[in-house]
């Protein structure tokens, strides 16, 4: 059974950082890539990076040079750093990979940005 796994959410202050960890199981890793997304309140899920098995990244305009998304094989885990926040970056993140077929979304972890 695959499964995601997102945590790192939490309230931050406008110009702070949050660091965003996918823990996955039930797929062999090194071979899936891994796409970090965005659902704001009303608005459609969105993109923001992904990372491929060569460890490739690609990166929505709104968050290049402030988001860095990374992985760590050896501990099936993908990471989005993420800097310099704003109240846009307010939503609730997902990691998705796929594989066997279809695309696989963890829960979920909420990123609020506030003063």
């Amino acid at each position: 059974q695959v499964r995601l796994v997102e945590s790192g959410g939490g309230l931050v202050e406008p110009g702070g950082s949050l660091r965003l960890s996918c823990a996955a199981s039930g797929i062999n890793f090194g071979l899936h890539g891994l796409g970090w997304h965005r659902q704001a309140p009303g608005k459609q899920r969105e993109l923001v990076a992904s990372i491929g098995t060569d460890h490739n990244t690609t990166y929505a305009d709104s968050v290049k040079g402030r988001f860095s998304v990374s992985r760590d094989n050896t501990r099936r885990r993908a990471y989005l750093q993420m800097n310099d926040l704003n109240p846009d970056d307010t939503g609730v993140y997902y990691c998705s990979t796929a594989a066997r077929g279809r695309t696989f979304w963890g829960q979920g972890t909420q990123v609020t940005v506030s003063s």
